[in-house]
């Protein structure tokens, strides 16, 4: 069954041909927000991102280093519904101020994406435009997730085992430190 209207992202554009995210990246993208509307979630965070990435892009699935994590990555996303993420629930993850964000998300939180999920996108977006491409890749967003060590998806991977505790990590752990109110 098809929407007559085109799922909007962040940056205002649909999963169109001409869109700026390439057909695995569009597809992620409406899998984020179609899977943040039936969990009840006001935002699309992170998290929400790195399942639809992690479904709909063999790219980012050989990125995260195989089936035994890819199993862990997505058991850890699955159970957000049905505990894991309740620490989560009717809260806005908010952007980073320090490493992985250099800037404000362009669009406020009410729009139903959340700001640390509207600078992933748009660092993803600046990624590809930095390597010369027209539009973004999944692995693009994987990479703006993973150099924001305190946004949910950052949290899932160190969590699953997929991204070491490094300097990063060290700098801004899971916890305390990263979760402000709010986040």
């Amino acid at each position: 069954m098809h929407s007559r209207t085109p799922s909007r992202g962040p940056t205002g554009a649909g999963p169109d041909a001409d869109g700026p995210f390439s057909p695995e990246l569009a597809a992620a993208l409406s899998s984020a927000r179609r899977r943040a509307g039936r969990g009840g979630d006001r935002h699309v965070d992170t998290a929400h991102l790195l399942h639809g990435l992690a479904e709909s892009d063999p790219a980012v699935r050989a990125a995260l280093g195989g089936p035994a994590r890819l199993a862990r990555v997505l058991g850890y996303l699955a159970q957000r519904s049905i505990g894991y993420g309740l620490r989560w629930q009717r809260t806005v993850e908010e952007a980073a101020r320090g490493a992985g964000a250099s800037r404000a998300p362009a669009r406020p939180a009410g729009t139903g994406w959340s700001p640390a999920a509207v600078a992933a996108l748009e660092e993803a977006l600046g990624r590809a435009r930095a390597r010369g491409a027209v539009r973004a890749g999944g692995t693009d967003l994987l990479d703006a997730l993973v150099a924001d060590p305190c946004c949910r998806a950052a949290e899932v991977l160190r969590h699953a085992g997929v991204l070491p505790a490094g300097p990063a990590a060290e700098a801004a752990p899971a916890g305390a430190a990263c979760h402000a109110p709010g986040r």
